[in-house]
């Protein structure tokens, strides 16, 4: 039996978790002789500390956004043939190659598949100087590419669009039979989009991500009293939200808790008209699978930013702002003619796929390739 190891980052829920998940789930519902493995690599290599860093990264982004998007984009963003690469003394130092090919030599993986960029760093590294000779694959989970992610030693790289493509052919040499535009991975129980059946008040789910972050209180605080659309919240783990909209006790405004279950939230989605969210990576593609009309009321610092500005220049996604946000949402929801224009970009987008990610994994597996390490 093969094995595929997938590396994440962080043990807390993730965009990375869920396309980490959702590849388990294709290939072990369709491949019986593949064996998939999930591990955290900064739990692996120090429990602790990613612990105290999951903690540090969310307080950062919360009470000082400004210095951590300053920090990503210096550090972290790629601009047009600029790559900032992980400074080689602070591998070392802190052991990431030694544990990285521990980690290796314990689970003994034919395949490895990165969907956070600082694990794909470390191999890039260890596979450009030829201590690893395991197939690699890179997973993109934004809507861009940053600069911490390996590029020139990676096997095979799942990208979202032609852009991304044409960025890792043009500014680092990567061949283009090692590029596919698969988009980005969503779970097989959020199926695609199906005709809505239509109702007297449409219906809007309001996101703030897993972790129930954004402003939507103010979004909400207007149309407490009275509102010409149906609203169903999703919290995430913010249990001050929740019990703050439950208290309201309002029709109008359905409050719910973190949903693990990708098929409930399937069900939800077939029953909306529209989202307003943040712009991470997996909310947005399996928006876009259930052809919703998509709104932004925030976004996050750092990589979210970038994917706001990536899907604004697409005009797939509508940033919003509190002020009179519905009028802004009625604007394009009970227009025909916006709706048909937007409709057609996603399915443009859609349509430009190339293959099905977990096809492309299995592929690879099953004959792995003569890597030609492009010269650093």
């Amino acid at each position: 039996m093969k094995k595929i190891l997938f590396l994440p980052l962080f043990q807390m829920p993730s965009g990375h978790h869920q396309v980490a998940d959702a590849l388990i789930e294709s290939i072990r519902n369709s491949e019986d002789e593949i064996e998939c493995k999930k591990i955290d690599f900064l739990s692996y290599w120090n429990e602790t500390l990613e612990k105290t860093i999951g903690k540090m990264y969310l307080k950062w982004i919360n009470s000082l956004p400004k210095t951590y998007h300053w920090v990503y984009k210096h550090f972290m963003y790629e601009t047009r043939n600029q790559q900032i690469a992980m400074p080689l003394d602070y591998v070392q130092l802190l052991r990431f190659e030694a544990k990285m090919l521990e980690l290796i030599e314990e689970e003994q993986p034919d395949l490895i598949v990165c969907t956070h960029c600082f694990p794909s760093s470390i191999l890039n590294r260890l596979k450009k100087d030829h201590r690893v000779d395991v197939p690699t694959v890179n997973v993109y989970t934004d809507f861009f590419i940053n600069g911490i992610w390996g590029k020139e030693g990676i096997d095979l790289h799942l990208v979202n669009d032609e852009l991304m493509k044409r960025d890792l052919m043009m500014n680092h040499g990567v061949a283009e039979d090692q590029i596919v535009i698969t988009g980005i991975p969503t779970s097989e129980d959020i199926v695609s989009y199906t005709v809505r059946r239509p109702s007297e008040k449409k219906h809007i789910l309001l996101a703030g991500g897993s972790s129930g972050v954004g402003s939507i209180l103010e979004y909400l605080k207007p149309v407490r009293s009275d509102s010409r659309y149906r609203y169903t919240v999703l919290c995430g783990k913010n249990e001050k939200l929740y019990k703050e909209l439950k208290s309201w006790g309002v029709a109008h405004i359905e409050p719910r808790p973190y949903i693990e279950s990708r098929g409930e939230m399937n069900r939800l989605y077939e029953q909306a008209d529209a989202i307003i969210t943040k712009p991470g990576g997996i909310t947005i593609s399996e928006a876009l699978k259930k052809r919703l009309l998509i709104f932004v009321h925030s976004a996050l610092p750092g990589q979210e930013q970038y994917n706001l500005k990536g899907l604004s220049e697409k005009q797939l996604i509508i940033p919003i702002e509190a002020d009179n946000f519905e009028e802004n949402i009625a604007h394009v929801l009970e227009n025909r003619w916006r709706r048909k224009q937007i409709f057609q970009r996603m399915d443009d987008y859609l349509d430009s796929k190339e293959s099905c990610p977990k096809n492309e994994i299995v592929k690879l597996i099953e004959t792995p390739p003569m890597l030609s390490v492009q010269p650093g």
